[in-house]
């Protein structure tokens, strides 16, 4: 295990480099000046363009409900563009999470909130944390798959899409710029990249997994759809983004639901807690360490008071959302731990006098 000399992020997040100085290219991005006005006048000049074509819909803004989708809902109108939300609605959803969607609605959008049949989700769900040890991946594919498809059939000529994750968690610079696209869904989509067949077998027929399947790139551009990140356009930080959706009524949870932010992750239940969950045994840490090198890098807390910060909070165990997720995937305690240690990775943990540590890792005095 080597760890970013800037951050805390370990080599084994999937997509992270490192230059021969040690730093993620997570944090390299700080290093670069960018030309905030320069981008203002360039997304002004989209709008502009999307406004001539004298759509019904400008733009399509996929949302949770959450701050980041509140915040783009928030810039959509501030220049004058009329968008159309479509949510992916978990099987998970919570009281808050409906009520952040309830506010972000009363901002003034039209919205389509798209469930999917609850059984063909549960049975896709569970092949999916059972084959990779990730519940999230039918989440990720519908996230993509829906918007972007009622784009198609609406004729909708612009996607809002949030951050680029490549920036934020690292990845090849040809996928840090402004566009999403389908060569980027497949290396940070989260979904393993595996085509909609793959899923396939006796209780997922592919007709029933069509709400999941991403249309290809030749219907994208049929329609000449532009999908890009706000983010590229606009400085993005979560505590900043928080603190403007809080005037127009969106909601933090009491305490994190899962890492570092009480404002992230909280419309779910169980599922994304469990996602976050594995990262400790697939890669050897937790949401924590993605928000505190976040923190690191806006300049919110030193490198060593986020090494404290972790050694003091510990790994726990999410009791209550591990029996959620039972109960809904109808598994036992023995079996969901039986899957995790199918997932864990042996290349980064060994097991010593019958207890599991992970080799060179960051904090010494680390309570395994």
């Amino acid at each position: 295990m080597k760890y970013c000399n800037v951050c805390v992020l370990p080599n084994s997040r999937p997509n992270l480099n490192f230059d021969k100085f040690g730093v993620c290219d997570g944090c390299s991005k700080i290093q670069t000046k960018t030309d905030w006005k320069l981008r203002l006048k360039e997304f002004k000049k989209l709008v502009k363009s999307i406004k001539n074509k004298k759509k019904i819909y400008d733009c399509l803004i996929p949302v949770s409900g959450g701050k980041d989708s509140t915040w783009q809902v928030l810039m959509a109108k501030k220049f004058g563009l009329k968008p159309l939300c479509v949510t992916w609605r978990s099987p998970a959803r919570n009281n808050l999470g409906q009520s952040n969607l309830d506010n972000l609605i009363r901002l003034g959008v039209d919205h389509i909130d798209f469930s999917i049949d609850k059984n063909i989700e549960k049975n896709f769900i569970k092949k999916t944390f059972v084959k990779f040890g990730n519940p999230l991946i039918p989440m990720h594919l519908a996230l993509h798959a829906i918007p972007t498809r009622i784009a198609i059939e609406k004729d909708i000529p612009l996607i809002l899409w949030g951050e680029n994750s490549a920036y934020e968690y690292g990845g090849h610079k040809s996928f840090k710029g402004k566009s999403m696209n389908n060569k980027w869904r497949k290396v940070f989509g989260v979904n393993e990249g595996k085509p909609i067949n793959y899923w396939v077998d006796k209780n997922l027929i592919e007709r029933d997994l069509y709400p999941y399947k991403i249309p290809n790139t030749k219907k994208i551009n049929e329609k000449k759809i532009k999908e890009v990140f706000l983010g590229y356009y606009f400085e993005w930080s979560p505590k900043k983004i928080f603190d403007i959706s809080k005037k127009f009524g969106f909601k933090s949870a009491k305490k994190p639901k899962t890492g570092f932010y009480k404002f992230a992750d909280i419309d779910d239940s169980f599922l994304i807690t469990i996602h976050h969950y594995m990262k400790w045994y697939k890669f050897g840490f937790s949401r924590e360490w993605d928000n505190l090198s976040i923190e690191i890098r806006e300049n919110n807390m030193s490198r060593k008071d986020a090494i404290n910060t972790l050694e003091n909070t510990g790994f726990k165990e999410p009791i209550k959302e591990i029996d959620l997720f039972c109960k809904y995937l109808d598994i036992t305690k023995f079996d969901f731990d039986k899957i995790i240690e199918i997932h864990r990775n042996r290349s980064i943990w060994y097991n010593k006098n019958n207890k599991w540590k992970i080799k060179d890792f960051l904090i010494e005095n680390w309570k395994w």
